[in-house]
């Protein structure tokens, strides 16, 4: 009996088909591990999440920031005396 009759009277496939599947298994982890830690990835988009998060909240704080410089700038242009053409 040969090896490759061993083989496959133990997986009950032929040896063939064993490899095709095994290739087929690595390139779809290869894909998986792709999608997951790729240049357009799960991990990416969650961190441009986070970061658009972040922005968001410095966008508030500058719009309070920038409503508050208008208020006293408006205040002191007030203040001022007019000045005549």
């Amino acid at each position: 009996m040969t090896d490759t009759q061993k083989v496959e009277e133990l997986a009950g496939l032929s040896l063939k088909t064993l490899l095709i599947t095994t290739v087929g298994i690595l390139l779809f982890g290869v894909y998986l591990g792709i999608l997951i830690y790729g240049e357009n990835s799960l991990t990416v988009l969650n961190s441009l999440k986070e970061k658009k998060k972040g922005l968001l909240t410095e966008v508030k704080i500058l719009k309070t920031e920038n409503q508050k410089l208008q208020k006293e700038y408006f205040e002191l242009k007030q203040l001022e005396p007019k000045e005549y053409e």
